[in-house]
């Protein structure tokens, strides 16, 4: 398990059916979290345990622009789209990760209202090509914020969380260069796998 894991994105082109979705598997309902302005989607979130959750995310139908997510839109059945690292320093990774090669957009700073009224802040940067969600985003969340994990519906813990590929060793040195540490196994598809027990036993979500 990546000691920096944050969050996993569970895309889907509704949210009601995202959501019911995973309480189906899980037995525990996400929450509606708000929405993400000029980014084009929504999302619901539910708790993996200490500082780290599910965020299922699918189109704001009240926003126009194209959502975040590519191809979100159409996304019948849900499956993982991206995952976040936390940092406490965003600018000095952001530094690092140029070092190392990559290109990135950011750090940038973020903001979602809660349904409570309350601003989450956060800085984030993320990699010009991610491989397709596989390296992560990075996220710094303001000290006056709370996690989102803290207040998320509960009763689920994150297991398991790794990334296959046919070529796992090229893409462990990617992560490694990353300053991100997370299991690799060999497999014809790449994808990210994740296990989560709750309630109802075990379920597994794939990218």
């Amino acid at each position: 398990m990546p000691a920096e894991f944050d969050h996993m994105v569970l895309g889907i082109n509704d949210l009601e059916r995202g959501i019911a979705f995973v309480e189906e598997r899980a037995g525990v309902r996400a929450v509606f979290g708000g929405v993400h302005p000029g980014r084009g989607t929504q999302n619901a979130l539910l708790s993996l345990g200490t500082r780290r959750y599910l965020e299922i995310v699918a189109p704001d139908p009240k926003q126009t622009v194209t959502p975040w997510v590519p191809g979100l839109p159409e996304m019948h059945e849900p499956r993982l789209v991206a995952w976040a690292a936390h940092t406490d320093d965003i600018a000095a990774l952001a530094r690092k990760a140029i070092a190392a090669g990559f290109s990135i957009e950011g750090p940038a700073d973020g903001s979602r209202a809660r349904p409570d009224g309350k601003v989450l802040h956060w800085k984030s940067f993320r990699l010009a090509d991610d491989r397709g969600g596989l390296l992560p985003f990075f996220i710094e969340w303001s000290r006056d914020s709370v996690h989102p994990s803290v207040d998320a519906p509960s009763g689920c813990q994150l297991e398991r969380f790794l990334a296959a590929a046919p070529q796992p060793d090229k893409l462990a040195a990617e992560y490694r260069n990353l300053g991100v540490e997370i299991a690799t196994m060999r497999a014809e598809k790449t994808q990210l796998c994740a296990r989560i027990a709750g309630p109802k036993g075990e379920f597994e979500l794939t990218s």
